[in-house]
């Protein structure tokens, strides 16, 4: 992950080299009139312009990327443990479609200021500079459509006060499916504001800001926390919901529990990011097949690659096609897509005992 923040620091359409970014990083937040040595071959000048690249545009974004990462990979992690079954993401509980709808609508009827389209310019975005010239009420939207989903799918398979596995996959499934209708409807009544759902629907990180890091770093942080004082029910999991119940555990409880914490993560992530596939599928599973099936290490493994996974198709999209940008989500799906069918291919339902949900 380290070494993958490096390289999203100094490669881009304006490449700088290691010794350049330790010589702008003296600048530090003081800003580009502070005064810095300048280095073999590099002026004042050059220095204060790789400090607004690094402090203003590069370093918040790759930030904001690992951030997501780890919400994603975790949020996978929690409820593919929960379901037994390797296939499962965010997407399943619906979040990740609720989401998508609140920003839709928030874009379509315009309900956004222009916060944040300095940063867009400065980054040469293109098409992807439209996401960041939304305001503080795309966030707000995504979130709430993200956790109203959650909540109608909850509603949805529940039954004589108790929500089974097999009631929530199917549930999950089709108000997403029905979400995605409502989505693609509002696209088709306001086509003029076509491109700024669209990059939002493919994820996308151009015009990343260090507010968008801060609003979000809390909900990541207390969403990590809660995920991993729950590695102890998703373990007992594995062994099926009734021998759980039988060594003293409130299944009914804790499947709530790890929903609400995997819906808090990927639907933070959502707000800030758009939709971005794969990462919550393919992170905690290559993660099982390394370490095993014990919770306590793929919860965090997971949210760990998620990050490292992210932040390198982040720097993918920036330079495989500079000046202009790729969003982030075709990156992750071309190469998420391909690999995770090998994984199947290879390791088929690695790391879970009994029958998937």
């Amino acid at each position: 992950l380290l070494l993958c923040l490096v390289l999203a620091l100094v490669r881009g359409s304006v490449h700088l080299t290691v010794a350049r970014l330790w010589e702008a990083r003296a600048l530090g937040p003081a800003g580009p009139g502070a005064q810095g040595a300048a280095g073999p071959g590099a002026g004042p000048g050059a220095i204060r312009a790789d400090w607004a690249i690094v402090w203003q545009l590069r370093l918040p974004r790759a930030l904001l990327a690992a951030l997501v990462g780890l919400a994603l990979g975790a949020s996978g992690a929690l409820l593919q443990g929960l379901f037994r079954n390797p296939m499962a993401d965010p997407y399943v509980t619906g979040v990740s479609s609720g989401g998508a709808l609140g920003a839709t609508l928030v874009i379509a009827l315009g309900w956004f200021g222009r916060a944040g389209g300095a940063e867009a310019a400065a980054a040469g975005g293109g098409g992807a500079g439209a996401f960041a010239s939304v305001g503080l009420g795309l966030p707000l939207a995504a979130f709430l459509g993200g956790l109203v989903a959650l909540l109608v799918v909850y509603l949805l398979a529940r039954v004589d006060g108790e929500v089974p596995v097999t009631y929530l996959l199917l549930a999950g499934v089709v108000v997403s499916a029905f979400v995605a209708s409502l989505v693609a409807l509002v696209i088709y009544f306001h086509p003029d504001r076509l491109q700024p759902v669209y990059f939002w629907l493919l994820g996308d990180f151009a015009g990343a800001t260090w507010a968008q890091l801060l609003a979000l770093a809390p909900y990541v942080a207390v969403g990590l926390g809660l995920a991993l004082v729950l590695v102890r029910p998703l373990n007992l999991f594995l062994s099926g919901e009734e021998v759980a119940a039988e060594l003293g555990l409130e299944v009914e409880r804790e499947k709530l529990r790890v929903l609400a914490v995997a819906a808090l993560l990927s639907a933070a992530a959502v707000a800030v990011s758009g939709i971005i596939g794969f990462v919550g599928l393919v992170a905690p599973h290559v993660v099982r097949i390394l370490a095993g099936p014990d919770h306590r290490v793929v919860v965090p493994g997971a949210a760990l690659l998620g990050a490292t996974f992210l932040v390198a198709a982040d720097t993918i999209a920036r330079t495989v096609v500079a000046p202009l940008e790729l969003p982030v989500g075709v990156v992750t799906s071309l190469v998420g897509g391909p690999f995770f069918l090998y994984l199947l291919r290879s390791h088929k339902a690695t790391g879970y005992r009994g029958e998937a949900a």
